[in-house]
């Protein structure tokens, strides 16, 4: 109930506010991309950030012989994120490829702790938040791990809008399942 109020609110707020809407997504599995299309569709961001591991389900790192799955995966994200008409900021994650990230998105991939200049406000990007803690910033964007540090805000706790220029920031839940689709609930024995 509470994800859909929150999303009630959002579409609310796009409808009523003529400020920049940045949407940031980390953290994602292929379960989740068709629930993102439609958040895209719906909400129309302006600028797009992705905090790494664009493919989670695919864990890169410790099975590389899955890069076809993981190829496969991020050509269907590539073709929803570029297909929004939004500014795009990719950020490697230690599940990604970066080689296969700049084939896919080029000149929007950047690196971790990169500092990006929108609308007058800066963000630190990062896939983890020892990326960007140390970073002097207005907002720091990262996931991998449920941590929280001041003027952070982490992707994998749920999807984050931030209106620009008056920093209003909206989460919404991302859809039930994406936890275990990360691998998160077999890995920790929850």
């Amino acid at each position: 109930m509470l994800g859909f109020l929150r999303r009630r609110k959002l579409r609310r707020l796009r409808h009523n506010m003529d400020e920049i809407l940045i949407m940031h997504i980390g953290d994602t599995p292929e379960s989740v991309y068709r629930f993102l299309e439609r958040l895209i569709d719906e909400l129309q961001p302006d600028v797009i950030i992705h905090t790494g591991d664009l493919v989670d389900n695919v864990k890169l790192e410790r099975r590389p012989e899955l890069k076809p799955a993981y190829e496969a995966g991020l050509r269907k994200l590539a073709r929803i994120l570029k297909g929004s008409g939004a500014k795009l900021y990719i950020v490697p994650g230690n599940e990604d490829c970066k080689k296969l990230l700049q084939e896919f998105f080029g000149d929007n991939v950047v690196e971790p702790g990169s500092i990006v200049e929108i609308e007058g406000k800066t963000f630190a990007l990062g896939h983890s938040w020892r990326d960007v803690a140390n970073k002097e910033a207005d907002f720091k964007l990262y996931g991998h791990n449920f941590k929280v540090i001041p003027s952070g805000l982490n992707a994998v706790l749920g999807i984050n809008f931030i209106f620009l220029p008056s920093g209003r920031t909206v989460r919404v839940d991302y859809p039930v399942g994406t936890d275990t689709a990360r691998g998160y609930r077999l890995w920790r024995g929850l």
